[in-house]
């Protein structure tokens, strides 16, 4: 079989189970079969496909069509244009998310500051925010274990260990330091929501990193409050939050003593993450 015969196979199995993205979902996993780039594979359509890699990209399809995410597959995920180690023990990096980093890097450029990453997951945040504030340095926390190990290799493989460092760690044992920046994408879906998110999601990625309680506002309660013990006077909070929390959100910044300073938009104009610092 030829790369051009596979791909449409490929592409004819995901269709069939309502995949939107079939065509270029099964030509980016018969790039990680052949170990190619897309763009060599297309100029290389007549080539022939040894059939040990057939029944290799065919295992891949089948997990797709059950709605897997290509980044679980893939076990990669590229984001601030850099690829991280991902699986299903870490929430998938997100493009909205680079607009915080983005807004976050244009505010700290000069800077040499000390960050905390609360709910780090694969550490992209940091490890992003990092790789730009070439004199800064920071911790980033999670609770799951398997999360820091991966934050840990993704440390490595950017070689940005000597700057980093991950601990299985909650909120309430972060007490002694004091930052000058605290970012967190905590889980903001509210319980009852879970159920209505994509299969991709809600069959595949980890619960902890999605479910915020009842309100979805649980965790974002808890960085909020947690941030005014150890965050330095005039220290920023950047929060990521989810559609229509912005009014909610921005009362419990102001009872607490932040001031708002900056929002991100979305790519669909929602606020996705409020910027506020810590008021004397």
């Amino acid at each position: 079989m030829e790369i051009l015969d596979l791909i449409n196979h490929g592409s004819r199995q995901l269709k069939n189970k309502k995949i939107f993205s079939h065509k270029l979902d099964s030509e980016i996993l018969l790039s990680k079969v052949l170990n190619k780039t897309r763009e060599e594979l297309l100029i290389n359509l007549n080539k022939k496909i040894d059939p040990t890699k057939i029944n290799y990209f065919n295992r891949l399809i089948s997990r797709r069509s059950l709605r897997e995410p290509i980044a679980y597959i893939l076990e990669e995920k590229e984001f601030w244009s850099k690829n991280f180690l991902v699986n299903k023990n870490t929430l998938i990096p997100r493009p909205e998310t680079e607009l915080m980093v983005e807004k976050i890097v244009k505010i700290f450029k000069k800077k040499k500051i000390y960050i905390l990453d609360i709910g780090t997951g694969t550490g992209c945040i940091l490890l992003s925010l990092l790789s730009e504030l070439k004199t800064s340095k920071g911790i980033g926390i999670d609770i799951s274990k398997k999360a820091i190990e991966i934050a840990q290799s993704n440390s490595k493989k950017h070689r940005l260990n000597h700057r980093t460092k991950f601990f299985r760690r909650s909120l309430n044992e972060i007490y002694q330091n004091k930052f000058d920046l605290i970012v967190s994408n905590p889980p903001y879906i509210r319980k009852k929501d879970i159920k209505n998110l994509n299969e991709d999601i809600k069959k595949f990625e980890p619960k902890l990193a999605l479910d915020g309680g009842n309100d979805g506002l649980d965790v974002i309660k808890k960085v909020i409050y947690k941030s005014k013990s150890i965050l330095k006077i005039n220290g920023m909070l950047a929060i990521e939050i989810g559609n229509e929390q912005f009014r909610k959100v921005s009362k419990i910044l102001r009872s607490n003593k932040f001031k708002t300073r900056y929002l991100v938009y979305d790519y669909r104009t929602n606020i996705r993450c409020i910027l506020s610092t810590l008021e004397n």
